[in-house]
């Protein structure tokens, strides 16, 4: 074969090579012959005319997401921040439309987040953009789906996943939720105060009840004690005053006895003597026999005091 021959089989081989192509997985491939579309060529090896077909473009048929920051007011005249993203991707079926009917897909879905959010969010109040960036972003995949399918794209998910107001808002929001949360602290506090002074006083007035009870019991058996007491004196031939100026005297010394053993007891008897024990054993004597002697007067008075209203009797004179 001479030299000719051999330059035809090469160009002939670089033609055929030229002829094939590849498309990688999840992508296709837009064929044009002279200008004008032929095929989409799906992921594999290919074969086109070489000169005559060309390979137009390709397009993934990944899911693709786009970020989105729109800048708006809310109705309580907040501007705030919202960071929309949107995920999308090519529909296989067409890829067509989504080659030829649109340059720049990016641009269209921006311009359809920002008119749905700047439509939404001016009617809700700050708190509410928090509450329901769930409803905003079903409002945008709404509005998207409606419009981007006819270019050949679907919407599989929108997110609103930043909300930013302005630095000095949010300073205030945290001043308000901290007041919010140092009064619920407040009221806790009070509420745990007032129960303890509730706890305190019915602690303190069963203390009071059971101290007097046990001020009443005592008192009790000292008395059941000195009735006992007077009633032994008297089986051995004492008179009860006797008996009690002497029960008053075992006490009187009882006590100095006891104040003696204390030796930090700074406690001071008035008088100490023996003879005060029978003088107070005295003058209570004395005191109950002239009350008695008052109530027995008072008694008898009324008596006849009662006795001269009563009807049918008459006052005479003597």
């Amino acid at each position: 074969m001479d030299l000719i021959s051999y330059i035809i089989i090469f160009f002939a081989v670089i033609l055929v090579l030229s002829g094939l192509f590849m498309v990688k997985q999840q992508s296709v491939g837009v064929i044009e012959r002279f200008g004008r579309f032929v095929a989409v060529r799906p992921a594999g090896l290919h074969i086109k005319i070489p000169i005559i077909d060309r390979i137009a473009g390709r397009l993934s048929l990944r899911i693709l997401q786009l970020d989105v920051i729109v800048e708006t007011k809310t109705k309580d005249d907040v501007f705030v921040k919202l960071k929309v993203s949107v995920q999308y991707r090519v529909i296989p079926e067409k890829a067509y439309d989504a080659f030829y009917k649109l340059d720049y897909p990016q641009d269209q879905i921006t311009s359809y987040v920002f008119d749905v959010v700047r439509a939404v969010v001016p009617k809700m109040k700050l708190d509410d953009v928090f509450e329901k960036k769930d409803d905003i972003a079903n409002a945008v995949k709404g509005e998207l789906n409606d419009a981007m399918i006819n270019y050949g794209y679907d919407i599989i998910k929108a997110l609103v996943t930043d909300i930013d107001p302005a630095a000095e808002v949010k300073t205030a929001m945290n001043r308000i939720n901290a007041a919010e949360r140092e009064k619920v602290a407040a009221q806790y506090e009070g509420d745990a105060a007032r129960i303890l002074i509730v706890e305190k006083a019915k602690a303190e007035a069963e203390s009071k009840r059971l101290q007097g009870q046990g001020i009443a019991d005592q008192r009790r058996e000292i008395a059941r004690g000195l009735e006992e007491s007077v009633d032994m004196l008297n089986g051995v031939g004492i008179n009860s005053q006797e008996a009690s100026a002497l029960i008053v005297v075992t006490q009187h010394y009882d006590t100095l006895q006891s104040i003696g053993e204390e030796t930090n007891s700074n406690l001071i008897l008035l008088p100490n003597s023996p003879q005060a024990g029978s003088d107070m054993l005295n003058n209570m004597v004395a005191s109950f026999t002239a009350s008695n002697q008052i109530g027995e007067a008072m008694k008898k008075q009324n008596e006849k005091k009662q006795g001269a209203k009563k009807p049918g009797t008459r006052n005479t004179k003597p």
